[in-house]
């Protein structure tokens, strides 16, 4: 990945209305290989009403926005889109839109929700807004440049509203979550632990008991680092040097799967192939291998096959994949998912050669077809974890 590059990395939460199985709140968090965009859409009211209004509001925004049409174009077809509630003069859902392009370039329209939160360095940071006026709705607009260690935090009004009658007379209000953010947000913590620490607060202000759908969305922007994972050998053997040589010159960490492939790496590298002496019967994966400048060297199908089904649980379920990255087991399988559920951009290199090792071995599981069929589930549950992924074949 080239110099100068960023990621983002993206967590959200939310807290439903007390006695309300759904939340008014609704986010939607999408990457393509030039950006992120995320719409926080908060419909009017709460339940039922309030989701679907919410639900088609970022539905509609992130998808255009997706199809081609610029910020700006999907900001005017929404607000022309959503109609007024009669009674109150206001639309039935607000919105925050945030594109950033892994160049860094930033937008921000803002419409009727509380103001984004623009931390650099530990402190607040408070570019010009444009104010825009789209078929009679004023939309601000923000751009910027982000960088590394700038976090970005929006949020719906019922953080806003935390406290209301309760612990505090008027809620908390945009400069007093600004001020908690700066006392309790590091430059160095992850998205998923600033909207935690936000929401967590939000939730005690309630007294447990939220009077308003309430949610928390933190884009917290880090230097872009590849991890690539070499697994089997090319199908050409005057590749393997060259192939070698992009395995080894990873922004991130570098990986290497297989028996095979291992060996190629070290003859490559003119370094030792040694494997861990810690041997047990109760190991469902081989024992790891290694390499001076590797990362971390593992046996092949089988370790991958349990990574896999790590990410396809960890897809659906944000807690599963938190427990993966505190675990503290050794195994090739537990290392090779903490790697990749911490690399930010991860790059699959895939040799086409026919395993020598696996020619008498009928069985399917570790034929080339199920190699790569392996590597493209595991690529999919990754970029729905939100990673940025490539599969290149060799």
């Amino acid at each position: 990945m080239g110099s100068g590059k960023i990621y983002i990395d993206a967590s959200w939460r939310s807290l439903n209305k007390e006695k309300e199985e759904l939340c008014g709140d609704r986010v939607q968090i999408r990457r393509s290989d030039q950006c992120l965009v995320m719409v926080l859409a908060d419909g009017l009211g709460s339940g039922v009403k309030a989701n679907i209004l919410s639900t088609l509001t970022s539905t509609i925004i992130s998808e255009m926005i997706f199809s081609g049409a610029s910020l700006e174009d999907a900001v005017e077809t929404i607000t022309a889109t959503l109609p007024v509630c009669s009674e109150r003069g206001i639309a039935y859902s607000t919105f925050t839109i945030v594109q950033i392009y892994y160049s860094g370039e930033t937008y921000i329209a803002e419409f009727d929700n509380p103001a984004v939160v623009l931390m650099r360095d530990g402190d607040l940071l408070r570019p010009d807004k444009e104010v825009r006026r789209l078929n009679g709705r004023k939309i601000m607009i923000t751009r910027l440049r982000m960088r590394p260690g700038d976090c970005l935090v929006t949020f719906s009004d019922g953080v806003l509203h935390a406290g209301v009658g309760m612990t505090l007379n008027f809620g908390w209000g945009q400069e007093e979550v600004e001020q908690f953010l700066k006392e309790h947000v590091r430059p160095s913590d992850p998205a998923r632990e600033v909207s935690r620490i936000l929401l967590a607060n939000v939730n005690y202000l309630y007294g447990g008991m939220p009077g308003d759908d309430s949610t928390v969305v933190c884009l917290s922007v880090v230097e872009a680092r590849e991890t690539r994972v070499m697994v089997g050998p090319p199908s050409h053997r005057e590749d393997d040097e060259k192939v070698v040589q992009r395995l080894l010159s990873a922004t991130g960490r570098k990986v290497c799967c297989g028996g095979t492939t291992s060996e190629i790496v070290a003859r490559a590298c003119s370094k030792e192939l040694t494997t861990e002496l810690d041997l047990t019967l109760m190991a469902d994966v081989p024992p790891k291998g290694y390499i001076d400048g590797i990362d971390l060297v593992t046996e092949g199908v089988l370790t991958l096959q349990k990574v896999s089904r790590y990410l396809a649980k960890a897809a659906g379920d944000t807690q599963y994949a938190e427990s993966l990255l505190a675990s503290h087991e050794q195994d090739g399988a537990s290392c090779l998912v903490r790697i990749l559920l911490e690399s930010n951009e991860i790059a699959f290199m895939v040799g086409l050669s026919d395993n020598p090792a696996h020619d008498a071995i009928a069985y399917s599981p570790i034929s080339l077809n199920a190699k790569i069929a392996l590597i493209n589930e595991m690529a999919a549950n990754l970029k729905t974890i939100g990673k940025i992924v490539h599969v290149e074949m060799y």
